[in-house]
């Protein structure tokens, strides 16, 4: 793959409202992924990592509003071009942190991984069993077929996870957003979900932007890293160079707690 610009974040800023109205949570943030990489973003809980995505995404929760800054796709080789009020959808997916609170409950399985194709008339029913029984089967739930008609609490966490991978790749994406995907999950589960994202990527010529608390899982898939705090991306570069060769003191602080 020809390396180029796939997504470009420029000038992001994300304030609160109501009573904080005018609070500065993400600070006016710039940058990029390349296509075929893995970004990650990196900080503890409260840095706006996680504002940082979903602002890409168009997904903020209430209470925060994104007040600066745009958001550019290439998805084609074709030029960057403003991907406007959320980049989901066209070339771009979401993969969320907790499964339970993004699966729709009263939805089997089956049908909430072609939700998105079947809303957008691009399947029919039989085409839609048929599309996700070879996603989960790609995504590696075992038992496929009968998994189509369970409910999501039916599911243990690591199945529910595969699950949103399925849904997001259901779209047909060429980046992969990645909001904390394994902080819910206990570690031998944590790196199978881990190893499952880097062989996607790899068959699917994905560009992945993983946001983590979590400096092992950065150093075990990341190519570049950005550290976040307090709003501002704080330092940036290849992720060996960062994990081993810290500048900032922040940065510092995080390898030294994670040790």
């Amino acid at each position: 793959m020809t390396a180029h610009t796939v997504l470009e974040v420029s000038g992001l800023t994300v304030q609160a409202t109501g009573r904080a109205a005018g609070t500065t949570l993400v600070h006016g943030i710039d940058w990029h992924l390349e296509a075929g990489e893995t970004l990650g973003i990196v900080g503890e809980s409260g840095s706006g990592k996680s504002l940082t995505l979903r602002a890409v995404a168009g997904l903020l929760p209430d209470g925060v509003r994104q007040s600066g800054g745009t958001v550019r796709t290439d998805l084609d080789g074709g030029g960057l071009r403003e991907a406007g009020r959320s980049a989901l959808g066209n070339g771009v997916a979401m993969v969320f942190q907790e499964p339970m609170t993004s699966l729709n409950p009263t939805m089997r399985i089956g049908d909430l991984i072609t939700v998105g194709p079947r809303s957008a008339g691009r399947l029919g029913k039989a085409q839609a069993r048929e599309r996700s029984l070879q996603l989960l089967r790609e995504v590696g739930v075992p038992d496929a077929e009968r998994r189509l008609t369970a409910w999501p609490h039916e599911l243990s966490g690591g199945l529910r996870q595969r699950v949103m991978i399925a849904m997001a790749l259901a779209t047909e994406p060429r980046i992969l957003l990645c909001d904390e995907p394994t902080t819910a999950l206990d570690v031998s589960v944590q790196d199978q979900v881990l190893r499952l994202l880097l062989s996607l990527q790899q068959s699917r010529s994905l560009s992945l932007v993983l946001v983590t608390h979590d400096l092992a899982v950065v150093g075990q898939m990341c190519d570049r890293v950005l550290v976040m705090n307090h709003g501002r991306i704080v330092e940036s570069g290849p992720t060996s160079q960062v994990l081993h060769n810290p500048q900032h003191a922040y940065t510092r602080q995080l390898l030294e707690a994670a040790s």
